[in-house]
């Protein structure tokens, strides 16, 4: 019998706050799959680690692997676990800082595309990323995800 572990995400969604409201940013996941789908294509800046790594730490790491900058430093609200429809266990924290989309250098993955092509072709992680208003965010990002946005209201009161 094998045993299959969980897959885990740590990930930082980052917020700011303009005069139309609190705004977090997202990023449209890369990649031919997701190419032209906008609703449950965008999703907190995030990647995966392996159990002897903190998600914190996996957390900061993605951040600069997924969008090439250094992560924000400033106070880090915990908004807990979600589990993915996939089962995948995601952990993240919300920080306030303010990241201009246009700077952003994603980084990329390979997979042979099109299928059973023998072709390997390199996509970004993160093909682009936005500041959404709240109302928006929950419209475009990973179903399962939306549970942080309510967390993070629920933390700033």
């Amino acid at each position: 019998m094998t045993v299959r572990s969980t897959k885990r995400s740590a990930g930082l969604l980052l917020f700011r706050h303009t005069g139309e409201g609190l705004e977090v940013l997202l990023g449209h996941m890369g990649g031919p799959f997701f190419a032209k789908k906008d609703a449950g294509a965008w999703t907190v800046p995030k990647g995966e680690y392996e159990p002897d790594e903190p998600a914190w730490e996996a957390a900061r790491r993605e951040f600069q692997e997924e969008l090439g900058l250094t992560p924000p430093d400033g106070k880090a609200l915990p908004l807990g676990e979600i589990a993915q429809s996939s089962g995948k266990i995601v952990t993240a924290w919300a920080v306030e800082a303010d990241l201009d989309p246009e700077t952003i250098t994603p980084g990329t993955f390979t997979m042979e595309w099109p299928p059973r092509s023998g072709r390997i072709q390199e996509f970004p992680e993160l093909d682009r990323v936005a500041w959404f208003g709240l109302d928006r965010a929950r419209e475009l990002m990973v179903t399962g995800q939306s549970a942080f946005l309510g967390r993070l209201t629920d933390l700033l009161g």
